[in-house]
């Protein structure tokens, strides 16, 4: 388990007057709250950014940063990715995790079989669906009840009851 999560990306400016671009990887807005301090970490190094406001627009939020006041200065941002303290979110729900928490732990079928590990997952409009990889080879798995059996992230394993052909 990570002390920060990465919660977004700096995609674009907007306008003239440091406005960013941000692509969210975060389940709500609320991460974005005005006053809220992030870790931004950016081609030209990381700081500590405190969001002023944040509002979404289209597939992206727009947000003004403290400090940040003009276009010139937005566009050195550009690449950044925000990152938050893991005590600033919710725990999540019984049964539910955070990706981040999942992104590298073992994959076991129920037999003990080891399928992999999980290197990204897939959002889907269902499900999300794990992409587990071993030696070159990939294997999706998707995330419901039915399939995975067990998640010990702390342990760092999970075991699934595969269906007929995978």
């Amino acid at each position: 388990m990570t002390d920060f999560f990465m919660i977004g990306k700096i995609v674009g400016v907007h306008g003239l007057r440091g406005i960013v671009k941000v692509y969210s990887y975060a389940e709500s807005p609320s991460v974005f709250e005005p006053g809220r301090a992030l870790l931004l970490k950016f081609p030209g190094g990381e700081k500590v950014c405190v969001v002023k406001w944040a509002k979404p627009h289209a597939r992206v939020i727009l947000m003004s940063l403290e400090g940040t006041d003009d276009r010139n200065q937005a566009e050195e941002l550009v690449g950044g990715e925000f990152f938050i303290e893991r005590n600033c979110l919710p725990e999540p729900d019984e049964g539910a995790y955070y990706w981040e928490d999942l992104i590298g732990i073992a994959v076991f079928k129920t037999d003990g079989t080891f399928i992999g590990r999980i290197e990204s997952i897939i959002p889907t409009g269902s499900n999300d669906v794990y992409v587990v990889a071993d030696k070159g080879s990939e294997t999706l798995i998707p995330a419901l009840e039915s399939v995975v059996v067990e998640v010990d992230p702390e342990a760092g394993v999970m075991r699934v009851d595969l269906p007929e052909g995978l």
